[in-house]
């Protein structure tokens, strides 16, 4: 597996998280994914630690709508879904819940998903930071 995921490399991963790692790409309501998942076996089978999602679309032009279109994705209600500003390079994102997520540019995106219970909220921004343009 190549070190790039969709033109960026994940510099940094915390430790403990799962060492099962693969790419794969897909699409929902018009935005394509590519995403990086480190998971580890349990007895009930695979457990996702972090996940991370290049999303690329014309529609995703500002950060509320890169909002928006994630809480539909993930089935959060836009109305009390609020995540606090995070600061990625310059860049304006949020971060809650254990996830961050940036527009890196119009019709670009990051989404970092991570298990609080292995990752907590500052490894979390961390990784979102080492998040870079290949």
């Amino acid at each position: 597996m190549s070190d790039e995921l969709d033109g960026f490399v994940v510099g940094y991963v915390p430790a403990g998280i799962g060492t099962e790692v693969s790419d794969f790409a897909s699409e929902w309501d018009d935005v394509r994914f590519h995403t990086r998942v480190w998971e580890r076996q349990v007895e009930e089978g695979y457990r996702v630690d972090l996940r991370v999602h290049v999303l690329r679309a014309a529609r995703l032009t500002t950060l509320d709508e890169l909002r928006d279109f994630l809480a539909g994705y993930h089935e959060r209600d836009a109305e009390t879904w609020a995540p606090a500003d995070l600061d990625v390079g310059g860049a304006r994102g949020l971060i809650g819940e254990g996830e961050a997520f940036w527009l890196v540019e119009p019709g670009v995106a990051i989404d970092v998903l991570a298990d609080p219970e292995q990752v907590p909220e500052a490894e979390l921004r961390a990784v979102a930071a080492a998040v870079q343009p290949a």
